[in-house]
């Protein structure tokens, strides 16, 4: 009898209820473009040209079936080696000064290897960058660093979390920018 309830009968209630009152959630967030589905706002993809955004970096490939860390302890030589090459490319790709602090969520994977957010500030750092590669003058990269501001979500019920965007939605965004 547990079987059947817990089973069958409460995931076929729940799958039912999450269809009709959160359609778009329960289907995962997926976003289509032209008639096909092109990612989800849930999970983070890897962003590599200069003309975009990047991602968090991830340790499963932005792979949501194995998702997880690496696992490499802070002694680890191979981390420190990921986080030195991981740094040189931001400093690199984003004409930084050596010296320049980098977020770390642009150093370091998530625990899943899949969140989709990075910080206001790591974006606004990336912002001359994407505004170069895309030929922007200087009222489009204001207007991007407005969308910047616009899509940067709070805290969550106020308490929990750092502000951060979802660069999915902030590529997007920037794509629809002419």
């Amino acid at each position: 009898m547990a079987t059947l309830l817990t089973g069958i009968v409460y995931p076929s209630v729940v799958t039912v209820f999450a269809n009709l009152f959160f359609r778009e959630k329960a289907t995962g967030s997926l976003v289509t473009s032209n008639g096909s589905k092109i990612g989800s706002v849930l999970i983070g993809q890897k962003f590599d040209s200069l003309k975009y955004f990047w991602s968090r970096p991830s340790s499963v490939e932005y792979n949501p079936m194995p998702s997880g860390g690496s696992n490499l302890g802070p002694l680890n030589p191979k981390l420190r080696e990921e986080i030195t090459r991981r740094s040189e490319s931001f400093i690199l790709g984003n004409q930084l000064l050596r010296e320049h602090s980098i977020p770390a969520e642009m150093i370091f994977a998530s625990g899943s290897g899949l969140d989709p957010h990075i910080s206001p500030e790591a974006a606004l750092i990336q912002l001359k960058r994407v505004a170069k590669a895309r030929g922007f003058d200087q009222v489009m990269e204001n207007n991007l660093a407005e969308i910047i501001q616009n899509l940067t979500e709070g805290r969550q019920y106020f308490i929990f979390g750092e502000p951060r965007i979802n660069v999915f939605k902030l590529n997007l965004m920037t794509d629809s920018l002419k």
